[in-house]
């Protein structure tokens, strides 16, 4: 039997379990959001596959009462976790006025939920990551137990919004966790293209903060350091910068084809260290998951995914004049 890592780090059989199952509704969402696609039944898709286990990993670290998730538009696993569910995205990808993101007026990936501390993105990259630095002021200040926690590209990591987001939160020692998913390629441009550094987490020691690059295919590897770096900030030791390394499966967008700037075998010689493949295995290795367990999550999740989407698909869209709601002031 394979080396049992999650126990070490205190994580239960049943919340490994569940880490694995959020991870394939994410992938399974997606997959049918390409279909949808495909079919010309919902616009626009920006996928998360291949990165689940390090937004299900990162999110499973964090505690959901407490803490604020600041997302990039392909984290489906970290909102999944903090509590969206598959009908919320799926109205969100039809674009139907009960979409919690935004009514149906934004497109796909630009999350937002109150009342799940999901604190809504916008299109430009990387303008959320001096806004979970502002939220990890404002916590502090307050004297309040919380961590913001950012995700954004490999490509973002050269924005100045990150840049001032890092030196703001250094010096001020704030309670901030910045996670670069670093899946090789901003849109086209490959990684080589963006740094002359090795590695985006070589970066945090000139924001005075530690800096980890670890393997975002294993889930039980990205829940120990953000943990860690969740634990450093609550006890007032300011921010940490962690790069979780994967690959892109899919192209960029449903607009992009990938094909022009790199090669089909590439894409597949990567599919063999799928996270989903992979820490499937680990599970079975460890005595956690068996055939007769997976048949029955694969079910369970295939049935959310097609109630959401038959859901998704016949609720109604927001009137016209609902565009202009929230847009101009209103007399009381």
């Amino acid at each position: 039997m394979a080396e049992n890592r999650h126990s070490v780090l205190g994580l239960s059989d049943e919340t490994v379990l569940k880490m694995y199952e959020t991870m394939l509704l994410a992938r399974r969402l997606d997959e049918r959001m390409w279909l949808l696609n495909r079919s010309g039944k919902i616009p626009f898709v920006i996928s998360c596959q291949g990165q689940e286990a390090a937004q299900v990993g990162a999110a499973f670290a964090l505690d959901k009462a407490k803490d604020y998730v600041l997302p990039y538009y392909r984290d489906m696993g970290v909102v999944l976790t903090f509590g969206m569910t598959a009908t919320d995205l799926m109205l969100s990808g039809f674009a139907k006025a009960e979409d919690p993101n935004s009514g149906g007026r934004q497109m796909p990936g630009h999350f937002g939920q109150k009342k799940n501390r999901i604190v809504t993105g916008s299109s430009p990259v990387t303008t959320q990551v001096p806004h979970a630095v502002g939220i990890a002021l404002g916590g502090k200040m307050a004297k309040e137990d919380v961590v913001a926690f950012v995700t954004f590209g490999e490509g973002s990591s050269n924005q100045g919004d990150f840049h001032e987001g890092a030196n703001f939160a250094g010096v001020h020692k704030l309670p901030v966790i910045f996670m670069c998913e670093n899946n090789k390629y901003a849109i086209s441009v490959p990684v080589e293209k963006q740094l002359a550094c090795e590695n985006v987490a070589d970066r945090a020691q000139g924001y005075g903060m530690p800096g980890f690059t670890v393997d975002g295919n294993d889930p039980i590897e990205v829940y120990k350091y953000v943990k860690e770096a969740a634990d450093r900030a609550r006890r007032g030791e300011g921010p940490t910068l962690i790069e979780t390394v994967s690959y892109r499966l899919t192209a960029h967008s449903s607009d992009d084809d990938d094909r022009t700037y790199r090669s089909p075998d590439e894409v597949q010689k990567a599919k063999t260290n799928d996270p989903i493949i992979t820490f499937g295995q680990y599970l079975k290795e460890t005595g956690v998951l068996n055939d007769e367990l997976e048949k029955e999550m694969n079910d369970r999740v295939m049935k959310e995914v097609n109630e959401a989407t038959e859901y998704a698909e016949n609720a109604p869209y927001a009137k016209a004049e609902d565009a202009l709601t929230y847009v101009y002031a209103e007399k009381q």
